[in-house]
């Protein structure tokens, strides 16, 4: 399944953070991301007691509604890429640390012209994460 994931949004180690599909329905999609602790961020993130930081949470929500929009037929697969242009909500409910599977879930809300709206969540050890809503808009690949 990372090869789905790789064939469709252009980010890559070490700024991949989702890993392999666990489920897909026509407007949603869910990705995990196993925290294995050997990851940079963690040496300085709380040392002694490191937490998976909120921005990439995030950023692991916005790769995953990427995915989901080429899987629907929009992205990378057209040329295009997904950029993030609004955030907004966005709830930090548990701490993600070593250990933990991530799973990432997007649902597409509506497409108004070239702007996704989406929301995103983020459970681990059947805890809420975070929540988020977001839009993304489509941009010729070679503009990024």
């Amino acid at each position: 399944m990372l090869e789905t994931i790789l064939a469709n949004i252009p980010q890559r180690d070490p700024f991949l953070f989702i890993e392999k599909i666990v489920d897909r329905k026509e407007d949603s999609v869910t990705t995990s991301k196993l925290l294995t602790g050997n990851e940079d961020f963690f040496r300085g993130h709380f040392p002694g007691s490191p937490v998976f930081p909120g921005v990439l949470m995030c950023e692991a929500v916005f790769q995953t509604g990427a995915l989901l929009m080429a899987l629907k037929g929009q992205g990378a697969g057209n040329a295009k890429t997904a950029l993030v242009t609004r955030i907004q909500g966005a709830k930090f409910k548990n701490m993600a640390r070593p250990g933990d599977e991530l799973l990432i879930t997007v649902d597409f809300v509506e497409m108004l012209a070239n702007a996704a709206f989406m929301k995103g969540k983020i459970t681990a050890n059947k805890k809420t994460i975070m929540t988020i809503e977001f839009a993304a808009t489509l941009v010729e690949g070679q503009d990024v």
